[in-house]
């Protein structure tokens, strides 16, 4: 599951970074590397605190007591597992 997929309030836990090329030129992915600099690596707990009113866009996340606001292409770069237990972040 993306985490451009999660709902409002859910929790989860983040399994990868998706780092697929930049449009096939061999360049790395700068935004992936990016949101892992910022601390969206695997293991991390995340809750999605709200979404914009036009297409969910932007959505902003809660990493520990940090809170970013991605666009939906940046968080479908992120793979996650959805928390079952509900916690909160």
């Amino acid at each position: 599951m993306r985490l451009s997929e999660l709902k409002v309030k859910q929790t989860a836990i983040i399994t990868r970074v998706n780092r697929n090329l930049d449009d096939n030129s061999g360049h790395p992915d700068l935004v992936a590397s990016r949101l892992e600099t910022l601390g969206f690596v695997p293991g991390t707990r995340i809750q999605v605190i709200t979404k914009g009113i036009f297409g969910g866009d932007p959505i902003l996340i809660q990493v520990g007591f940090t809170r970013f606001a991605l666009r939906k292409a940046e968080a479908e770069k992120i793979e996650i597992n959805p928390d079952m237990q509900g916690a909160t972040v």
